[in-house]
């Protein structure tokens, strides 16, 4: 069998009455033995296991669904798995129902051939009542619903914009008047400061430097105690409770004890130029 340059060239059909060498032999996909071009098929060579590669399929009269047998297991084994699981009645009607034309009186089956869909209402109907008139067409859909639905959020956006900026101020106005009352409440509490320390220096000769007191809220300096009594009474405390003066930032109202501090920030993360 074979040539000497290829030794293993051909094969012997597996048919015993057949024997012959094909050098293009083909090779059965169930049994797995080889065979020459005669008796490649299953019939021809008596395949014992055609019915490996087999589909069959049963529909089934309950949900009109199509049941795949197994070739190796038991159709009744299969059928009872599918009536257990996955078998569904409330589709047969579904499945077995055709659709009809829905014109009074007309029993016109629509197919995928003769089924045309108005442009108008978006029903289906048959070729014979494809036209508006023919059907009773109530022409197309009115969106009234949508329209009011529109209408009134385009009301609602642009009654909006006109309620924000006015929170928005006011909320930007009352900070900006606080900081600039706590900015003057310093300054003149600033400028008594240093009234008071030129007249102690001038009168006790140098003795004022030694009773300095620092409010313990904005750090600033007073000659003796009444002074900063008084300071702390008016500037930091209401109705007998100390508050905190904060200077908001005008930009992102960030709170500061400080205004120098404020100063800084400005300059810092909104690129603002201090003013002497």
């Amino acid at each position: 069998m074979g040539t000497p340059a290829f030794p293993n060239l051909g094969k012997h059909c597996s048919v015993d009455d057949c024997r012959l060498i094909d050098f293009l032999p083909f090779t059965c996909d169930c049994c797995h033995k080889v065979y020459c071009l005669d008796h490649r098929s299953y019939n021809r060579h008596q395949c014992p296991k055609a019915n490996k590669n087999d589909v069959t399929v049963v529909i089934c009269p309950l949900c009109a669904k199509g049941v795949r047998l197994i070739p190796e297991e038991d159709p009744n084994i299969t059928w009872e798995s599918h009536v257990n699981i996955e078998c569904d009645p409330s589709n047969y009607e579904k499945a077995t129902k055709k659709k009809k034309c829905p014109v009074p009186r007309c029993k016109e089956l629509l197919t995928f051939s003769n089924t045309i869909k108005c442009r108008d209402c978006t029903i289906d109907h048959c070729l014979k009542h494809r036209f508006g008139p023919d059907h009773n067409c109530p022409g197309p859909k009115k969106p009234d619903s949508a329209f009011q639905f529109m209408s009134f959020l385009n009301r609602s956006r642009k009654d909006e914009p006109k309620q924000a900026p006015a929170t928005s101020s006011s909320k930007w106005a009352t900070s900006f008047f606080k900081a600039a009352e706590a900015g003057m409440a310093r300054l003149s509490s600033e400028f008594n400061q240093a009234l008071g320390s030129n007249g102690a220096s001038t009168s006790h000769n140098g003795t004022a430097n030694e009773q300095v007191e620092a409010c313990p809220n904005c750090n600033l300096r007073f000659s003796t105690v009444g002074a900063l009594i008084e300071h702390v009474e008016k500037v930091h405390q209401r109705n007998g409770v100390m508050k905190a003066t904060l200077d908001v930032c005008p930009k992102c109202s960030k709170g500061f004890r400080d205004p120098v501090t404020l100063v800084e920030h400005v300059e810092r993360e909104h690129g603002g130029v201090s003013k002497a």
